[in-house]
């Protein structure tokens, strides 16, 4: 069974491993190891053939899906379309959304779920430039 392991932790971050994707089996969330509060992310396999064995929506949440390898359909209400090693597909709430592993090898993803439209500044419009020792 795969499992998140907490590796580091400090009173601003938190840093666990999945270990190698690959060996990941079904979904492995990671929200609570790393103490996330602003969004759920989770990594999925799936192996040839195989779909998520339900359809689903979320009321509050979209997702973005990141497609680390293989290749498949995704379905988005009744709209199906290919996907494959670095699709990235933004799924809005209220809507049915399902995917599936048509590659010969297992298609491995990332899906990131966070509160629609709660995006305010990102990249550089939250960032600040900081003078630092580097200790790298």
């Amino acid at each position: 069974m795969s499992e998140v392991k907490v590796l580091n932790t400090g009173a601003k971050y938190a840093h666990a491993s999945a270990g190698s994707l690959q060996n990941i089996e079904g979904k492995l969330f990671v929200k609570d190891a790393v103490g996330a509060t602003s969004c759920e992310i989770s990594f999925g396999t799936l192996p040839s053939g195989a779909a998520v064995p339900f359809f689903h929506s979320h009321k509050d949440n979209e997702e973005n899906y990141i497609i680390l390898s293989g290749s498949g359909k995704f379905q988005v209400d009744d709209d199906v379309f290919d996907i494959a090693e670095g699709s990235v597909i933004r799924v809005a709430t209220n809507c049915d959304r399902n995917i599936k592993c048509t590659s010969t090898h297992p298609m491995t993803y990332i899906c990131i779920q966070a509160k629609e439209g709660s995006l305010g500044n990102f990249t550089m419009t939250d960032a600040e430039i900081t003078e630092r020792e580097n200790l790298l």
